[in-house]
């Protein structure tokens, strides 16, 4: 089965899953970078993804490749922002109107996943979706914590073992 990861990363999170993704289905990324990619502190980031949400303004995303037809499955991963899934994805579905592909979502969160996952899957309408899942604070998985990385390997192995083949 031909798989494909599609996300965006704004600090880093769902790149790593989508990494980790990647390596347990021999899958191809696909990262979408806004053309804004201004580096921000804290606070200021989070009025310019809120302000994003609340407003529904999809950002413009720099040039990608991607023929949704070349693949059995796609996975796709965001933070999650104000409780929705970041908008450079909703911009990416928009720009490429993908229907009737076998998907699965993903989402990234510091705690407050909120009903993220139901409207991520309102955006794949059309779409034969498969699994959804969310990692809380998945960077912890990432450096000296061993048992921590473990952990997020392994709930990334169960989770894709169901639709990997």
């Amino acid at each position: 089965m031909k798989i494909a990861v599609v996300y965006y990363s704004f600090d880093g999170n769902c790149a790593l899953v989508a990494e980790e993704i990647k390596a347990q289905c021999n899958a191809d990324l696909i990262r979408l970078c806004t053309k804004d990619e201004k580096k921000r502190g804290k606070l200021a980031s989070m009025f310019w993804g809120g302000g994003m949400v609340l407003f529904r303004k999809n950002p413009p995303l720099k040039p990608y490749t991607f023929d949704p037809s070349a693949y059995d499955l796609i996975i796709f991963g965001a933070p999650v922002w104000a409780g929705h899934p970041a908008p450079p994805v909703r911009t990416f579905l928009s720009e490429t109107g993908i229907a009737g592909k076998k998907t699965a979502l993903f989402v990234c969160h510091g705690g407050g996943m909120g009903s993220a996952l139901k409207k991520f899957q309102a955006l794949l309408a059309g779409n034969d979706i498969i699994g959804g899942i969310d990692f809380e604070e998945p960077s912890r998985g990432n450096g000296a914590d061993k048992a921590a990385c473990e952990e997020l390997k392994q709930k990334i192995a169960n989770w894709v073992k169901g639709f990997s083949g």
